[in-house]
């Protein structure tokens, strides 16, 4: 039947209209974000609740997926999907109307703080993933929020700090997973960075949000700011900017005793009391709205379109007509899938025939926080599980002959919450202690980590610690020494050569034992390959450069343009220590017969893929374009299309990738909006292979 939005607006008082543009406490004091509705026609109200990795309702519990750069790494996009519908189911069963998530940002400064909860250095791949998890949300009855629009690329003075950026690299690499989100995903709601881009702030950015979002893109959602993210009452108004979150200043949102605040959102909190910084605004979309409408500065029907922004989402979740589904939280199927995921996600990054382990060998497991699970990093993104298990707890299930020394104290992690759970204890820890039991076994299992968060960008890219002292100790005594990194993403690795094995499990969740201890004894094939370059140091990174990160007098040069991550290491002849794309498999596979065809479409690449292993495995096939024909610096490859394939022992299959002419695209700066968008006539080059730096096949198309 369908509710008539229109003559609900109508209906509706000034002053009604301002209570429907900006947030109000919860009174249930579970909602990250509120909206009361109206009860007198009949509106009801809106709750949003972070969720990247996961709901965080506050004090409450939901299943800890692994973090989103490792679900990008599985190159899976209908996992992303399936984990998409099981944070929308538990989204509903916390009675929540909107998750905030998920996350598409480029990573572009290799030790950002929230690397963990984006994707990929890649536009392509962030798009498939983000666009398959937005799919897998809304099919809930729930609204996903794509977030943070855009170019949020660092925690390091993140309120003020300008990107700035040329309009081809905003289009070809920063723009595009937002993009997807709208035009494929249907995404219900945007959320604006806390960032400006090219001097102004995300929440007045009239060009970004309404030339381009709304009208070059269609986008007829919700627009809402991140929390006190807004810098202005009638130039966000006129921008594009629709609801203020959390719409109240400071000291009405939290509570009268800071012991008991929760984390707001993005906005964040400690939970002993202690905030991080936050922008220090006034709440704009209340009584300054009303005034600006009030005097003409902002036009009545300015507001109402936001209102019916706001009531259109709220329909198109059904919450008019059948209120919020039930759901489901922590259930066999959502703990069964977090494994999966963080199974899919892990990448072998190196293996001299250490993997797999067998039954029968002994395993000392050494690490400063071995035993317990590496949920995520902090800030807003942080979930409570119902249950974990830990590297250590993992193994001892698996393993025959176990024992575990820490070797150096715990690394300490950042937390915005106080739930209470107990950490790490202290102390047995000693790297002479770890070198005796690596000694006595047959494998040592060193499991090492970083600390990232919100608000803060990492120091460097070394581990914390003395992690890397313990990972040479260990690997001079032990027969065969395998490192497990837990990371947010590349870590520098000086005892590299030292050791037998590499495992990248990023921020595995809820599961990270039961998950690493099927992929050590080879219950399981490690599914992930990288989504960001793996340099040798930080100075291999356009970021390297203090104008390009973090930045000089509030602005960070974005002079690389769109030559990012491998991009940029292809442009200036770099070797990555591991390259975008890399990883291994247990099975060994073999490539052949790759072809290209035209299609009334644009392309199809077609290769053979065999499993010449005596044993099950899963490889990815990745398609690179290279723009020959631009009269433009391009890349020297581009990720356009890919695949991931299982194969039995012996089987081969044909893997085919569709291309469109449009993936041959650049952006010319000389034109306007879409009309830059330029395919060159002539010859180009497609590339077939197993990461960006290991191609079985090249071949040549005409466009």
């Amino acid at each position: 039947m369908g509710t008539n939005i229109a003559d609900l607006v109508d209906d509706l008082t000034l002053e009604e209209k301002i209570d429907l543009v900006h947030g109000a406490p919860d009174p249930d004091g579970k909602a990250t974000g509120y909206v009361p509705g109206n009860d007198r026609v009949g509106i009801p109200p809106l709750r949003m609740v972070d969720g990247p990795l996961g709901v965080r309702a506050m004090a409450e519990r939901a299943t800890a997926f692994p973090a989103s750069i490792a679900l990008a790494a599985s190159w899976n996009p209908e996992l992303a999907r399936e984990f998409g519908a099981a944070l929308g189911r538990e989204t509903a069963a916390h009675d929540q109307d909107v998750v905030l998530g998920p996350g598409v940002n480029i990573v572009r400064v290799p030790h950002g703080g929230r690397n963990f909860e984006y994707y990929s250095e890649d536009p392509h791949l962030a798009s498939r993933t983000g666009v398959g998890t937005i799919e897998g949300i809304q099919s809930e009855g729930v609204a996903a929020t794509v977030k943070h629009y855009v170019a949020n690329n660092q925690e390091t003075n993140r309120y003020e700090v300008s990107a700035d950026i040329g309009e081809r690299a905003l289009r070809e690499i920063y723009l595009p997973a937002f993009r997807a989100a709208v035009e494929e995903g249907n995404v219900h709601s945007v959320m604006t960075a806390y960032n400006r881009v090219n001097g102004a702030h995300m929440s007045d950015h009239g060009y970004l949000l309404s030339d381009v979002l709304k009208d070059e893109w269609g986008f007829d959602g919700l627009v809402v700011s991140d929390w006190w993210g807004t810098r202005s009452t009638v130039d966000a108004a006129l921008a594009g900017l629709d609801l203020e979150m959390p719409g109240v200043e400071l000291e009405e949102f939290l509570p009268a005793d800071p012991e008991e605040m929760d984390a707001p959102g993005d906005g964040g909190g400690t939970g002993d009391g202690a905030l991080p910084p936050l922008p220090d605004v006034p709440a704009y979309f209340g009584e300054p709205l009303r005034e600006a409408v009030e005097g003409g500065d902002v036009d009545e029907s300015v507001l109402d379109e936001k209102v019916s922004r706001l009531l259109d989402l709220l329909e198109s979740i059904g919450r008019f007509d059948n209120g919020a589904p039930e759901g489901e939280l922590d259930t066999d199927e959502h703990r069964r899938l977090a494994q999966e995921i963080a199974i899919e996600g892990t990448v072998m990054l190196q293996n001299d025939g250490a993997l797999p382990l067998a039954d029968d060998e002994s395993i000392a497991l050494v690490g400063p926080n071995a035993d317990t699970a590496k949920l995520g990093g902090g800030g807003s993104s942080e979930v409570t599980p119902f249950t974990e298990t830990s590297p250590l707890e993992g193994l001892e299930d698996r393993a025959a002959d176990l024992t575990f020394e820490r070797g150096v104290e715990p690394i300490a992690e950042s937390s915005f919450f106080d739930d209470g759970d107990e950490t790490t204890d202290e102390g047995n820890a000693s790297i002479d202690a770890a070198v005796t039991a690596a000694d006595e076994a047959d494998c040592a299992v060193v499991v090492a980590q970083d600390d990232a968060t919100e608000f803060t960008d990492r120091d460097s890219l070394e581990l914390p610690g003395d992690q890397n002292e313990l990972i040479s100790a260990v690997a001079d005594a032990a027969e065969r020494t395998v490192v497990v990194l837990r990371t947010s993403g590349p870590v520098a690795m000086p005892w590299l050569e030292a050791v037998d094995a590499v495992l990248e499990t990023w921020y595995p969740g809820q599961a990270d034992g039961e998950a690493l201890a099927a992929v050590l004894f080879g219950d399981a094939d490690p599914g992930g390959r990288l989504p960001v370059t793996f340099g040798q140091s930080a100075a291999d990174y356009p970021t390297a450069d203090e104008a390009a990160f973090p930045g000089v007098d509030d602005v960070t040069s974005y002079d690389e343009g769109v030559f990012v991550g491998y991009r940029y290491f292809d442009e200036h002849d770099r070797e990555p220590l591991f390259p975008f794309g890399h990883g291994l498999s247990y099975a060994a596979f073999e490539y052949d017969n790759a072809a290209v065809t035209e299609t009334d479409a644009g392309f199809e690449v077609t290769v053979g893929v065999s499993n010449a292993s005596d044993r099950a495995g899963t490889e990815v096939v990745q398609v690179y374009a290279a723009k020959a024909a631009a009269p433009v610096p391009t890349p020297e490859r581009e990720l356009v299309g890919f695949e991931s394939v299982s194969l039995g022992a012996g089987e081969s299959t044909a893997v085919t990738v569709s291309l469109e002419a449009e993936d041959f695209a650049y952006y010319d700066e000389s034109e306007d909006g879409p009309d830059g968008w330029t395919v060159a006539h002539g010859t180009n080059m497609i590339a077939v292979g197993r990461s960006s730096r290991d191609l079985k096949a090249t071949l040549e198309v005409d466009v």
